[in-house]
Protein backbone atom coordinates (compact mmCIF):
# COMPACT_ATOMS: atom_id res chain seq x y z
CA UNK A 1 0.00 0.00 0.00
CA UNK A 2 2.71 2.64 0.90
CA UNK A 3 4.26 2.30 -2.21
CA UNK A 4 1.20 2.83 -4.34
CA UNK A 5 1.66 6.32 -6.09
CA UNK A 6 5.22 4.82 -7.67
CA UNK A 7 3.70 2.20 -8.95
CA UNK A 8 0.81 4.40 -10.80
CA UNK A 9 3.44 7.28 -11.64
CA UNK A 10 5.53 4.47 -13.55
CA UNK A 11 2.18 3.08 -14.72
CA UNK A 12 0.60 7.00 -16.06
CA UNK A 13 3.75 7.52 -17.55
CA UNK A 14 3.91 4.30 -19.56
CA UNK A 15 0.58 5.02 -21.01
CA UNK A 16 1.27 8.64 -22.07
CA UNK A 17 4.41 7.13 -24.18
CA UNK A 18 2.26 4.63 -25.45
CA UNK A 19 -0.43 7.04 -26.48
CA UNK A 20 1.98 9.29 -28.36
CA UNK A 21 2.79 6.43 -30.82
CA UNK A 22 -0.77 5.79 -30.70
CA UNK A 23 -0.59 9.13 -32.81
CA UNK A 24 1.82 8.85 -35.58
CA UNK A 25 -1.50 6.87 -37.75
CA UNK A 26 -4.27 9.73 -37.92
CA UNK A 27 -8.06 8.37 -37.75
CA UNK A 28 -9.21 11.69 -38.83
CA UNK A 29 -12.95 10.21 -37.66
CA UNK A 30 -10.88 11.09 -33.87
CA UNK A 31 -8.90 14.11 -32.89
CA UNK A 32 -5.08 12.63 -33.17
CA UNK A 33 -4.89 15.02 -28.99
CA UNK A 34 -7.11 13.03 -27.85
CA UNK A 35 -8.55 9.77 -27.51
CA UNK A 36 -11.99 8.61 -27.57
CA UNK A 37 -13.52 6.99 -24.40
CA UNK A 38 -13.51 3.69 -25.53
CA UNK A 39 -10.03 3.79 -26.85
CA UNK A 40 -8.18 4.41 -23.26
CA UNK A 41 -7.05 2.10 -20.74
CA UNK A 42 -9.49 0.86 -18.75
CA UNK A 43 -6.89 0.37 -15.59
CA UNK A 44 -6.02 4.17 -16.14
CA UNK A 45 -9.69 4.82 -16.17
CA UNK A 46 -10.05 3.54 -12.53
CA UNK A 47 -6.76 4.99 -11.60
CA UNK A 48 -8.32 8.62 -12.29
CA UNK A 49 -11.30 7.40 -10.52
CA UNK A 50 -9.67 6.85 -7.09
CA UNK A 51 -7.47 9.77 -7.32
CA UNK A 52 -10.31 11.68 -7.53
CA UNK A 53 -11.86 10.16 -5.10
CA UNK A 54 -9.50 10.05 -2.13
CA UNK A 55 -8.92 14.04 -3.32
CA UNK A 56 -12.20 15.12 -2.27
CA UNK A 57 -12.61 12.62 0.64
CA UNK A 58 -8.83 14.28 2.03
CA UNK A 59 -10.55 17.94 1.07
CA UNK A 60 -13.60 17.64 2.66
CA UNK A 61 -12.58 15.86 5.74
CA UNK A 62 -10.67 18.79 6.45
CA UNK A 63 -13.36 21.49 5.73
CA UNK A 64 -15.64 20.09 7.34
CA UNK A 65 -13.91 19.42 10.45
CA UNK A 66 -12.64 22.84 10.73
CA UNK A 67 -16.36 23.74 11.05
CA UNK A 68 -16.73 21.43 14.25
CA UNK A 69 -13.49 22.42 15.80
CA UNK A 70 -11.91 19.03 14.90
CA UNK A 71 -9.75 21.40 12.60
CA UNK A 72 -8.51 24.75 13.01
CA UNK A 73 -11.21 27.27 11.50
CA UNK A 74 -9.95 30.58 10.02
CA UNK A 75 -12.53 33.05 9.53
CA UNK A 76 -14.02 35.50 11.85
CA UNK A 77 -17.99 35.86 9.64
CA UNK A 78 -18.96 32.13 8.09
CA UNK A 79 -20.21 33.32 5.16
CA UNK A 80 -16.99 35.53 4.10
CA UNK A 81 -15.21 32.37 4.71
CA UNK A 82 -16.99 30.37 2.67
CA UNK A 83 -17.35 31.66 -0.60
CA UNK A 84 -19.00 30.26 -3.78
CA UNK A 85 -15.39 28.75 -5.18
CA UNK A 86 -14.67 26.15 -2.21
CA UNK A 87 -16.39 23.47 -3.33
CA UNK A 88 -15.63 23.75 -7.04
CA UNK A 89 -13.04 21.59 -7.50
CA UNK A 90 -15.18 18.92 -5.45
CA UNK A 91 -17.97 19.05 -8.02
CA UNK A 92 -15.11 19.30 -11.08
CA UNK A 93 -13.47 16.06 -9.63
CA UNK A 94 -16.61 14.02 -9.11
CA UNK A 95 -18.87 14.86 -12.39
CA UNK A 96 -15.84 15.89 -15.03
CA UNK A 97 -11.72 16.61 -14.55
CA UNK A 98 -9.50 18.18 -12.43
CA UNK A 99 -6.27 18.16 -10.63
CA UNK A 100 -5.96 15.77 -7.89
CA UNK A 101 -4.36 17.04 -4.30
CA UNK A 102 -3.58 12.88 -3.77
CA UNK A 103 -0.08 12.11 -4.69
CA UNK A 104 -0.04 15.25 -7.25
CA UNK A 105 -0.10 12.73 -10.02
CA UNK A 106 -2.30 15.37 -12.55
CA UNK A 107 0.41 16.51 -14.12
CA UNK A 108 1.32 13.13 -15.36
CA UNK A 109 -1.34 13.25 -18.32
CA UNK A 110 -2.39 9.92 -17.30
CA UNK A 111 -2.71 8.68 -21.25
CA UNK A 112 -5.09 11.83 -21.47
CA UNK A 113 -7.29 10.24 -19.21
CA UNK A 114 -9.22 12.84 -17.61
CA UNK A 115 -9.39 12.70 -13.33
CA UNK A 116 -13.05 12.80 -12.64
CA UNK A 117 -15.26 10.11 -11.39
CA UNK A 118 -18.76 10.18 -13.10
CA UNK A 119 -16.95 10.73 -16.70
CA UNK A 120 -14.79 7.99 -16.49
CA UNK A 121 -17.40 5.65 -14.79
CA UNK A 122 -19.18 6.12 -18.25
CA UNK A 123 -16.40 5.34 -20.49
CA UNK A 124 -15.72 1.96 -18.20
CA UNK A 125 -19.03 1.29 -19.18
CA UNK A 126 -18.95 1.91 -22.69
CA UNK A 127 -15.51 0.16 -23.24
CA UNK A 128 -17.53 -3.09 -21.00
CA UNK A 129 -20.23 -2.84 -23.64
CA UNK A 130 -17.70 -3.29 -26.47
CA UNK A 131 -15.19 -5.80 -24.75
CA UNK A 132 -14.47 -9.70 -24.72
CA UNK A 133 -12.96 -8.35 -21.45
CA UNK A 134 -15.10 -8.30 -18.23
CA UNK A 135 -14.25 -4.92 -16.40
CA UNK A 136 -17.04 -5.83 -13.88
CA UNK A 137 -14.71 -4.97 -11.05
CA UNK A 138 -13.62 -1.56 -12.64
CA UNK A 139 -17.00 -0.60 -13.06
CA UNK A 140 -18.47 -1.48 -9.64
CA UNK A 141 -15.94 0.33 -7.33
CA UNK A 142 -16.27 3.47 -9.85
CA UNK A 143 -20.07 3.13 -8.85
CA UNK A 144 -19.47 2.73 -5.36
CA UNK A 145 -17.07 5.86 -5.36
CA UNK A 146 -19.76 7.59 -7.07
CA UNK A 147 -22.26 6.95 -5.07
CA UNK A 148 -20.51 7.99 -1.76
CA UNK A 149 -19.69 10.92 -3.46
CA UNK A 150 -23.22 11.40 -4.12
CA UNK A 151 -24.23 11.03 -0.71
CA UNK A 152 -21.62 13.94 0.48
CA UNK A 153 -22.72 16.27 -2.01
CA UNK A 154 -25.81 15.93 -0.87
CA UNK A 155 -24.73 16.45 2.73
CA UNK A 156 -23.13 19.94 1.81
CA UNK A 157 -25.10 21.19 -0.47
CA UNK A 158 -28.50 20.07 -0.14
CA UNK A 159 -28.89 17.64 -3.45
CA UNK A 160 -26.93 17.04 -6.52
CA UNK A 161 -26.50 16.48 -10.05
CA UNK A 162 -27.96 13.03 -10.74
CA UNK A 163 -30.59 12.26 -12.99
CA UNK A 164 -29.38 14.52 -15.69
CA UNK A 165 -25.86 14.60 -14.64
CA UNK A 166 -23.43 13.02 -17.45
CA UNK A 167 -25.79 13.64 -20.58
CA UNK A 168 -24.11 16.72 -21.81
CA UNK A 169 -25.94 16.21 -25.16
CA UNK A 170 -29.74 16.02 -23.97
CA UNK A 171 -28.54 18.00 -20.81
CA UNK A 172 -26.19 20.99 -20.92
CA UNK A 173 -27.42 22.52 -18.13
CA UNK A 174 -28.39 19.68 -15.47
CA UNK A 175 -30.39 20.36 -12.39
CA UNK A 176 -30.07 19.50 -8.87
CA UNK A 177 -32.44 17.03 -7.95
CA UNK A 178 -33.65 16.89 -4.42
CA UNK A 179 -31.57 15.33 -1.62
CA UNK A 180 -34.59 12.58 -0.93
CA UNK A 181 -34.09 11.61 -5.00
CA UNK A 182 -30.53 11.88 -4.89
CA UNK A 183 -30.08 9.58 -1.98
CA UNK A 184 -32.22 6.66 -3.41
CA UNK A 185 -30.71 6.63 -6.78
CA UNK A 186 -27.05 6.72 -4.68
CA UNK A 187 -28.34 3.63 -2.76
CA UNK A 188 -29.10 2.03 -6.17
CA UNK A 189 -25.86 2.55 -7.56
CA UNK A 190 -24.39 0.51 -4.19
CA UNK A 191 -27.26 -2.30 -5.34
CA UNK A 192 -25.78 -2.11 -8.46
CA UNK A 193 -22.14 -2.52 -7.65
CA UNK A 194 -22.72 -5.54 -5.53
CA UNK A 195 -24.67 -7.30 -8.65
CA UNK A 196 -21.32 -6.77 -9.80
CA UNK A 197 -18.93 -7.58 -7.23
CA UNK A 198 -21.13 -11.08 -6.59
CA UNK A 199 -19.36 -13.05 -8.55
CA UNK A 200 -16.14 -12.00 -7.41
CA UNK A 201 -14.75 -10.73 -10.68
CA UNK A 202 -11.67 -10.84 -11.57
CA UNK A 203 -9.33 -7.11 -11.38
CA UNK A 204 -8.03 -7.82 -14.81
CA UNK A 205 -5.18 -5.85 -13.71
CA UNK A 206 -6.42 -3.17 -12.18
CA UNK A 207 -4.18 -1.12 -9.17
CA UNK A 208 -7.01 -1.05 -6.41
CA UNK A 209 -5.48 1.50 -3.96
CA UNK A 210 -7.85 0.83 -0.88
CA UNK A 211 -8.17 -3.55 -0.56
CA UNK A 212 -5.57 -4.93 -3.28
CA UNK A 213 -8.73 -6.42 -5.09
CA UNK A 214 -10.62 -8.22 -2.56
CA UNK A 215 -14.20 -8.11 -3.68
CA UNK A 216 -15.43 -9.09 0.02
CA UNK A 217 -14.00 -5.94 1.64
CA UNK A 218 -15.84 -4.09 -1.37
CA UNK A 219 -19.37 -5.30 -0.14
CA UNK A 220 -18.09 -4.20 3.23
CA UNK A 221 -17.84 -1.08 2.11
CA UNK A 222 -21.03 -0.99 0.62
CA UNK A 223 -22.86 -1.83 3.66
CA UNK A 224 -20.84 0.82 5.91
CA UNK A 225 -22.09 3.26 3.13
CA UNK A 226 -25.74 2.27 3.46
CA UNK A 227 -24.90 2.45 7.28
CA UNK A 228 -24.21 6.05 7.11
CA UNK A 229 -26.93 7.42 4.50
CA UNK A 230 -29.69 5.41 7.51
CA UNK A 231 -28.33 7.06 10.80
CA UNK A 232 -28.35 10.30 8.45
CA UNK A 233 -31.86 9.74 7.45
CA UNK A 234 -32.72 8.30 11.04
CA UNK A 235 -34.14 4.84 9.30
CA UNK A 236 -33.24 2.83 12.23
CA UNK A 237 -35.10 -0.16 10.77
CA UNK A 238 -32.26 -0.06 7.63
CA UNK A 239 -29.62 0.10 9.88
CA UNK A 240 -30.24 -2.41 12.49
CA UNK A 241 -30.97 -4.80 9.79
CA UNK A 242 -27.58 -4.09 7.98
CA UNK A 243 -26.11 -4.64 11.37
CA UNK A 244 -27.63 -7.53 11.93
CA UNK A 245 -26.60 -8.93 8.89
CA UNK A 246 -22.60 -8.55 10.10
CA UNK A 247 -21.17 -7.43 6.40
CA UNK A 248 -19.70 -4.21 7.16
CA UNK A 249 -16.40 -2.88 8.32
CA UNK A 250 -16.21 -4.13 12.04
CA UNK A 251 -12.78 -4.73 12.17
CA UNK A 252 -9.28 -2.37 11.53
CA UNK A 253 -8.30 -5.28 8.97
CA UNK A 254 -11.24 -4.18 6.82
CA UNK A 255 -11.05 0.09 7.34
CA UNK A 256 -11.01 1.85 4.38
CA UNK A 257 -8.51 4.25 4.11
CA UNK A 258 -5.51 5.31 1.58
CA UNK A 259 -2.38 4.19 2.38
CA UNK A 260 0.80 6.56 1.97
CA UNK A 261 4.37 6.43 1.73
CA UNK A 262 7.94 8.21 2.22
CA UNK A 263 8.93 9.49 -1.21
CA UNK A 264 10.08 13.28 -1.69
CA UNK A 265 10.37 12.43 -5.18
CA UNK A 266 7.43 14.39 -7.50
CA UNK A 267 5.03 12.96 -8.07
CA UNK A 268 5.47 12.38 -3.89
CA UNK A 269 3.96 9.90 -1.87
CA UNK A 270 3.31 11.29 1.09
CA UNK A 271 0.59 12.23 3.43
CA UNK A 272 -0.26 15.67 2.04
CA UNK A 273 -0.51 17.29 5.73
CA UNK A 274 2.94 16.09 5.89
CA UNK A 275 4.69 17.41 3.12
CA UNK A 276 2.91 21.39 4.11
CA UNK A 277 4.16 20.75 7.80
CA UNK A 278 7.25 18.81 7.81
CA UNK A 279 8.96 21.34 5.79
CA UNK A 280 12.54 23.14 6.24
CA UNK A 281 10.55 26.41 7.20
CA UNK A 282 8.53 24.51 9.67
CA UNK A 283 4.64 24.15 10.21
CA UNK A 284 2.77 26.07 8.25
CA UNK A 285 -1.00 25.17 9.41
CA UNK A 286 -2.37 25.39 13.32
CA UNK A 287 -4.11 22.63 15.25
CA UNK A 288 -7.51 23.25 16.90
CA UNK A 289 -7.10 24.55 20.43
CA UNK A 290 -10.58 22.50 21.41
CA UNK A 291 -9.32 19.20 20.32
CA UNK A 292 -5.97 19.74 21.77
CA UNK A 293 -7.54 21.54 24.97
CA UNK A 294 -10.47 18.43 25.74
CA UNK A 295 -7.85 15.99 25.04
CA UNK A 296 -5.54 17.25 27.35
CA UNK A 297 -8.29 17.49 30.27
CA UNK A 298 -9.37 14.12 29.35
CA UNK A 299 -5.44 12.47 29.60
CA UNK A 300 -6.81 11.36 26.13
CA UNK A 301 -3.90 8.47 25.54
CA UNK A 302 -4.22 8.98 21.54
CA UNK A 303 -3.00 13.01 22.27
CA UNK A 304 0.83 12.26 21.84
CA UNK A 305 0.26 10.11 18.18
CA UNK A 306 -2.16 13.10 17.01
CA UNK A 307 0.31 15.86 18.36
CA UNK A 308 3.38 16.57 18.49
CA UNK A 309 4.65 19.45 20.64
CA UNK A 310 7.78 21.60 19.51
CA UNK A 311 7.75 23.59 22.46
CA UNK A 312 7.11 23.04 26.07
CA UNK A 313 5.16 25.74 27.16
CA UNK A 314 2.59 28.58 24.77
CA UNK A 315 2.80 32.00 26.19
CA UNK A 316 -0.31 32.94 28.05
CA UNK A 317 -0.45 28.97 29.54
CA UNK A 318 1.39 26.66 31.82
CA UNK A 319 4.58 25.28 30.82
CA UNK A 320 4.70 21.54 31.09
CA UNK A 321 6.19 21.97 34.57
CA UNK A 322 3.17 24.25 35.73
CA UNK A 323 5.04 27.48 35.24
CA UNK A 324 3.09 30.17 33.66
CA UNK A 325 5.11 31.34 30.33
CA UNK A 326 4.80 35.43 29.90
CA UNK A 327 2.84 36.73 26.79
CA UNK A 328 4.50 37.52 23.91
CA UNK A 329 3.39 39.59 21.62
CA UNK A 330 5.87 38.42 18.63
CA UNK A 331 4.54 34.81 18.19
CA UNK A 332 1.32 34.96 20.02
CA UNK A 333 -0.07 38.61 19.95
CA UNK A 334 -3.78 37.32 21.50
CA UNK A 335 -1.93 35.91 24.55
CA UNK A 336 -2.13 40.02 25.43
CA UNK A 337 -5.88 40.11 25.17
CA UNK A 338 -7.99 39.95 27.48
CA UNK A 339 -10.86 37.09 26.59
CA UNK A 340 -13.84 38.63 25.35
CA UNK A 341 -17.32 37.86 27.47
CA UNK A 342 -18.50 35.56 25.21
CA UNK A 343 -15.27 33.76 25.99
CA UNK A 344 -15.73 33.11 29.30
CA UNK A 345 -15.12 29.77 30.42
CA UNK A 346 -13.22 28.59 27.16
CA UNK A 347 -9.79 28.39 26.49
CA UNK A 348 -9.37 31.96 24.22
CA UNK A 349 -5.72 31.82 23.05
CA UNK A 350 -3.52 29.54 24.85
CA UNK A 351 -3.56 25.86 25.70
CA UNK A 352 -1.29 24.57 28.64
CA UNK A 353 1.58 22.13 28.28
CA UNK A 354 2.86 23.24 24.84
CA UNK A 355 -0.25 22.42 22.59
CA UNK A 356 0.18 25.56 20.19
CA UNK A 357 -2.43 26.05 18.09
CA UNK A 358 -5.34 28.44 17.36
CA UNK A 359 -8.43 28.83 18.68
CA UNK A 360 -12.20 28.91 16.11
CA UNK A 361 -12.38 31.65 14.04
CA UNK A 362 -8.88 33.69 14.72
CA UNK A 363 -7.80 35.20 11.60
CA UNK A 364 -4.59 36.75 12.78
CA UNK A 365 -1.61 37.03 10.89
CA UNK A 366 1.63 34.27 10.22
CA UNK A 367 4.29 35.02 13.12
CA UNK A 368 7.58 33.53 13.21
CA UNK A 369 5.84 30.43 15.21
CA UNK A 370 7.17 27.72 12.24
CA UNK A 371 9.19 25.81 14.79
CA UNK A 372 6.79 26.71 17.55
CA UNK A 373 3.53 25.28 17.11
CA UNK A 374 1.87 21.93 17.53
CA UNK A 375 2.48 19.62 14.41
CA UNK A 376 0.44 17.15 13.13
CA UNK A 377 1.46 13.70 14.51
CA UNK A 378 2.40 9.78 14.03
CA UNK A 379 -1.39 9.67 13.78
CA UNK A 380 -2.85 10.13 11.20
CA UNK A 381 -0.24 11.38 8.79
CA UNK A 382 3.07 9.95 9.35
CA UNK A 383 4.50 12.51 11.24
CA UNK A 384 6.50 12.33 14.85
CA UNK A 385 5.78 10.62 17.80
CA UNK A 386 5.64 13.19 20.95
CA UNK A 387 8.25 12.08 23.31
CA UNK A 388 8.53 15.23 25.46
CA UNK A 389 12.38 15.91 23.75
CA UNK A 390 12.00 19.86 24.93
CA UNK A 391 16.40 20.22 25.83
CA UNK A 392 16.72 23.73 24.13
CA UNK A 393 15.62 26.98 24.80
CA UNK A 394 14.22 29.47 22.02
CA UNK A 395 15.78 32.61 22.12
CA UNK A 396 12.12 34.60 21.89
CA UNK A 397 9.88 32.82 24.04
CA UNK A 398 12.32 31.54 26.42
CA UNK A 399 10.46 28.42 26.51
CA UNK A 400 12.29 24.92 26.20
CA UNK A 401 12.33 23.45 22.56
CA UNK A 402 12.23 20.19 20.88
CA UNK A 403 13.96 18.84 17.41
CA UNK A 404 11.49 20.83 15.07
CA UNK A 405 9.71 19.39 11.76
CA UNK A 406 11.75 18.69 8.86
CA UNK A 407 11.72 16.63 5.58
CA UNK A 408 11.91 12.87 6.43
CA UNK A 409 11.15 13.10 10.58
CA UNK A 410 8.97 10.86 12.27
CA UNK A 411 7.47 8.29 10.19
CA UNK A 412 8.48 10.40 6.90
CA UNK A 413 4.65 10.66 5.92
CA UNK A 414 3.54 7.02 5.78
CA UNK A 415 0.03 7.74 7.20
CA UNK A 416 -3.10 7.07 6.31
CA UNK A 417 -6.51 9.40 4.92
CA UNK A 418 -8.91 7.55 7.21
CA UNK A 419 -12.40 7.48 4.96
CA UNK A 420 -14.85 4.69 7.01
CA UNK A 421 -13.10 3.12 10.31
CA UNK A 422 -14.71 0.45 11.84
CA UNK A 423 -14.17 2.79 15.39
CA UNK A 424 -16.16 5.24 13.59
CA UNK A 425 -18.64 2.74 12.77
CA UNK A 426 -19.24 1.69 16.72
CA UNK A 427 -20.15 5.40 17.33
CA UNK A 428 -22.57 5.40 14.62
CA UNK A 429 -24.42 2.06 16.59
CA UNK A 430 -24.14 4.23 19.49
CA UNK A 431 -25.99 6.88 17.33
CA UNK A 432 -28.76 4.90 16.54
CA UNK A 433 -29.45 3.27 20.04
CA UNK A 434 -32.76 3.23 22.10
CA UNK A 435 -30.84 3.24 25.39
CA UNK A 436 -28.07 4.15 27.82
CA UNK A 437 -26.40 0.82 28.04
CA UNK A 438 -26.30 0.21 24.27
CA UNK A 439 -24.77 3.20 23.74
CA UNK A 440 -22.38 3.35 26.37
CA UNK A 441 -20.95 -0.47 24.67
CA UNK A 442 -20.93 1.04 21.43
CA UNK A 443 -18.98 3.56 22.45
CA UNK A 444 -16.68 1.73 24.45
CA UNK A 445 -15.75 -0.51 21.39
CA UNK A 446 -15.18 2.34 19.30
CA UNK A 447 -12.46 3.74 21.49
CA UNK A 448 -10.85 0.04 21.91
CA UNK A 449 -10.88 0.28 18.51
CA UNK A 450 -9.10 3.72 18.01
CA UNK A 451 -6.82 3.58 20.62
CA UNK A 452 -6.01 0.42 19.39
CA UNK A 453 -5.28 1.45 15.86
CA UNK A 454 -3.33 4.97 17.27
CA UNK A 455 -1.19 3.38 18.98
CA UNK A 456 -0.31 0.69 16.25
CA UNK A 457 1.24 4.03 14.62
CA UNK A 458 4.04 4.82 17.41
CA UNK A 459 6.48 2.44 15.59
CA UNK A 460 6.66 4.07 12.23
CA UNK A 461 8.52 6.91 13.71
CA UNK A 462 11.77 5.15 14.29
CA UNK A 463 13.24 8.32 16.07
CA UNK A 464 10.67 8.11 18.87
CA UNK A 465 11.69 7.40 22.33
CA UNK A 466 7.71 4.94 22.84
CA UNK A 467 8.64 4.64 26.68
CA UNK A 468 6.40 7.49 26.59
CA UNK A 469 3.30 5.86 25.45
CA UNK A 470 0.41 4.76 27.20
CA UNK A 471 0.40 1.61 29.09
CA UNK A 472 -2.18 -0.82 28.59
CA UNK A 473 -3.32 -0.01 32.34
CA UNK A 474 -3.65 3.78 30.98
CA UNK A 475 -5.65 2.99 28.38
CA UNK A 476 -7.97 1.15 30.41
CA UNK A 477 -8.43 3.34 33.20
CA UNK A 478 -9.44 5.93 30.53
CA UNK A 479 -12.03 3.86 28.61
CA UNK A 480 -13.44 3.11 31.93
CA UNK A 481 -13.43 6.48 33.03
CA UNK A 482 -15.31 7.74 30.07
CA UNK A 483 -18.09 4.79 29.87
CA UNK A 484 -18.22 5.59 33.75
CA UNK A 485 -19.13 8.89 33.37
CA UNK A 486 -21.40 9.34 30.42
CA UNK A 487 -23.54 6.35 32.81
CA UNK A 488 -23.29 8.63 35.65
CA UNK A 489 -24.17 11.72 33.69
CA UNK A 490 -28.29 12.71 31.90
CA UNK A 491 -29.01 15.10 29.50
CA UNK A 492 -26.68 17.39 27.68
CA UNK A 493 -23.79 16.36 29.61
CA UNK A 494 -24.15 12.70 28.56
CA UNK A 495 -24.85 13.59 25.37
CA UNK A 496 -22.02 15.86 25.17
CA UNK A 497 -19.52 12.95 26.41
CA UNK A 498 -20.69 10.70 23.67
CA UNK A 499 -19.84 13.48 21.05
CA UNK A 500 -16.68 14.51 22.40
CA UNK A 501 -15.30 11.02 22.38
CA UNK A 502 -16.87 10.76 18.44
CA UNK A 503 -15.36 13.92 17.56
CA UNK A 504 -11.78 12.81 19.07
CA UNK A 505 -12.22 9.74 17.21
CA UNK A 506 -13.22 11.26 13.84
CA UNK A 507 -9.70 13.04 13.88
CA UNK A 508 -8.14 12.63 10.11
CA UNK A 509 -11.61 11.84 9.00
CA UNK A 510 -13.81 14.50 10.15
CA UNK A 511 -16.28 14.59 7.31
CA UNK A 512 -19.39 12.84 9.58
CA UNK A 513 -18.71 14.93 12.60
CA UNK A 514 -20.28 17.94 10.39
CA UNK A 515 -23.54 15.53 9.57
CA UNK A 516 -23.48 14.67 13.57
CA UNK A 517 -23.48 18.23 14.58
CA UNK A 518 -25.94 19.73 12.51
CA UNK A 519 -28.07 16.36 13.33
CA UNK A 520 -27.71 16.66 17.19
CA UNK A 521 -26.25 20.04 17.65
CA UNK A 522 -23.64 18.45 20.03
CA UNK A 523 -21.20 18.73 21.69
CA UNK A 524 -22.16 22.16 23.29
CA UNK A 525 -18.67 22.21 24.55
CA UNK A 526 -16.89 23.38 21.33
CA UNK A 527 -15.56 26.64 22.02
CA UNK A 528 -17.11 29.44 19.99
CA UNK A 529 -15.97 31.49 17.04
CA UNK A 530 -13.56 34.00 17.46
CA UNK A 531 -15.92 37.17 16.45
CA UNK A 532 -19.11 37.56 19.13
CA UNK A 533 -21.58 37.51 15.99
CA UNK A 534 -20.20 35.46 12.82
CA UNK A 535 -22.78 34.77 11.27
CA UNK A 536 -25.21 31.95 11.23
CA UNK A 537 -23.59 28.33 11.67
CA UNK A 538 -23.91 27.15 8.01
CA UNK A 539 -25.95 24.38 7.51
CA UNK A 540 -24.62 24.14 3.90
CA UNK A 541 -22.20 25.58 1.60
CA UNK A 542 -22.85 28.05 -1.34
CA UNK A 543 -23.43 26.21 -4.70
CA UNK A 544 -20.09 25.55 -6.33
CA UNK A 545 -19.80 28.91 -8.20
CA UNK A 546 -17.99 27.60 -11.42
CA UNK A 547 -20.93 25.35 -12.06
CA UNK A 548 -23.48 28.23 -11.56
CA UNK A 549 -21.53 30.66 -14.42
CA UNK A 550 -22.46 28.33 -16.46
CA UNK A 551 -25.55 26.64 -15.85
CA UNK A 552 -28.59 28.96 -16.39
CA UNK A 553 -30.46 26.09 -14.27
CA UNK A 554 -28.71 27.53 -11.15
CA UNK A 555 -28.85 30.39 -8.63
CA UNK A 556 -26.04 31.14 -6.33
CA UNK A 557 -28.01 31.34 -2.86
CA UNK A 558 -27.69 34.92 -0.53
CA UNK A 559 -26.48 32.60 2.37
CA UNK A 560 -25.54 29.15 4.06
CA UNK A 561 -28.99 28.49 5.52
CA UNK A 562 -29.96 25.83 3.47
CA UNK A 563 -31.01 22.33 5.36
CA UNK A 564 -30.34 19.24 3.92
CA UNK A 565 -33.65 17.15 3.86
CA UNK A 566 -32.47 15.05 6.50
CA UNK A 567 -31.83 18.65 9.14
CA UNK A 568 -35.17 19.05 10.59
CA UNK A 569 -33.59 21.12 13.56
CA UNK A 570 -35.01 24.60 14.01
CA UNK A 571 -32.86 26.80 11.57
CA UNK A 572 -29.56 29.08 12.51
CA UNK A 573 -28.52 31.18 13.99
CA UNK A 574 -30.88 29.14 17.43
CA UNK A 575 -29.24 25.82 15.95
CA UNK A 576 -26.90 24.52 16.88
CA UNK A 577 -27.39 26.19 20.62
CA UNK A 578 -23.44 26.49 20.79
CA UNK A 579 -23.42 28.56 17.64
Amino acid sequence: MNNIFKKIALFFAAGAVMTSCETTELDLTISPNELSPTQSDPNLLLNSIQLAYASNQFFLNEDLAELTRIEYFNGRDYFNALPGNTLNFVWARTYSSEGTIIGELAGLGAGNVDVGILTNLQSLEEIDAISDVDYSFHIALGKIMYAHSLFQIVDVIGGAAFSQAGNPAEFPAPILDSGEDVYAGALGLLSEAEALLASEPDAVGATDMFYDGDTEKWIKLINSIRLRTYKNTGNKAAFDAVVAGGNYIEDEEDDFQLGFGTSELQPSDRHPLYEDDYTPTGVGSYRSNYLMDMMLRNNDPRLRYYFYRQADGTPGALDVSGVAVPPNEETISCSLFTPPPHYAGFVYCSVDNGYWGRSHGNDEGGPPDGFLKAAPGVYPIGGRFDDSQFNEEDAITGVNIAPGVGLGQGAGGAGILPIILSSYIDFWIGEMATSTADRATAMRAGLEKSIEKVQGFGSRDSSADLSFEPSETDVTTYIDGIVAAFNAASGDDQENIFAEQYFTTLYGGGFESYNYYRKTGFPTTVFPNWEPDPGAFPRTYLLPQNEVLNNPNLTQRADLGTQVFWDTNPSSPSFPPAN
